[in-house]
């Protein structure tokens, strides 16, 4: 309203309150405070920001002077974003499609589900989940890439989907006690695993972004079939993991088709 103001010198406060007005808001001057009463039909109201919107409305945008700001500055676009959007074009290039999933899911979704009961501990807890979908923070983009697969089983074969988005975790090193990752994860479902899809995506993946330092080894994560699961290592230190998932984990998805999944942390690579 500062903008505003400039054009009524003398009597600045009569002047907004005459305009919100005008927007059926009852206003009136108190000494150098402007006094607005909420009507019950006004329900989109719910800061005062939204108070100088309905004056700027009144006044007529095209009216108000157009200054320029104190401050210099220019939008630069984040580098971790920058990369993700150029490994979202190089997996879709790759015949994957893109999903965008829910950021919350259930205890169960990061933990029993996956055969790995004690990663809940890692999770960040939602204190009044609305409901049993969204009690935590999700800490893999896993549950959501194989709730997606279940919900489009009649599509054709094989599904091909992937996933650029961010995890949440507990770092009590932070000044929230959380801290963000940036993940890639790409499912492929079909008549047979796809492992070797998945593999080759990742070697693409890696192609593009001039990494040679990188290499898997085999693990024993749960959530894999026995032998069928791999660590990748990058340098020294593991970003990241794929494989063919165990049976029990599909089965509690509800999906009915073999699977393999390739997920791993970007944020190495910015």
């Amino acid at each position: 309203s500062s903008g505003i103001n400039a054009e009524w010198p003398l009597r600045p406060g009569e002047q907004l309150a005459d305009l919100l007005t005008k927007m059926c808001l009852r206003a009136s001057v108190a000494g150098e405070k402007l006094k607005v009463e909420i009507g019950p039909t006004r329900h989109d109201i719910l800061h005062q920001c939204d108070v100088e919107e309905d004056i700027a409305i009144a006044y007529g945008y095209n009216n108000i002077p157009q200054v320029l700001p104190d401050l210099y500055t220019i939008a630069v676009e984040q580098d971790v974003n920058k990369l993700s959007d150029s490994v979202r074009e190089e997996l879709a290039r790759c015949g994957f499609t893109e999903v965008l999933t829910f950021s919350l899911c259930s205890r169960d979704d990061v933990s029993v589900n996956l055969r790995i009961p004690e990663a809940v501990g890692g999770a960040v807890q939602i204190s009044n989940p609305k409901t049993f979908e969204f009690q935590v923070v999700r800490t893999t983009l896993l549950p959501g890439m194989l709730k997606t697969a279940s919900c489009n089983r009649n599509m054709p074969l094989p599904l091909k989907l992937f996933e650029v988005s961010d995890i949440v975790v507990k770092d009590t090193l932070t000044e929230t006690g959380t801290k963000n990752y940036r993940y890639v994860c790409a499912l492929f479902a079909g008549k047979t695993s796809g492992f070797e899809v998945v593999h080759g995506l990742l070697d693409r993946v890696m192609l593009m972004l001039d990494v040679k330092d990188y290499h898997i080894q085999q693990t024993s994560d749960p959530m894999f079939f026995p032998g069928r699961g791999a660590d990748i290592i990058l340098g020294t230190k593991k970003i990241g993991h794929l494989g063919i998932l165990h049976p029990e984990v599909l089965e509690k998805f509800d999906v009915t088709l073999p699977c393999s999944v390739l997920e791993f942390n970007l944020d190495p690579f910015v």
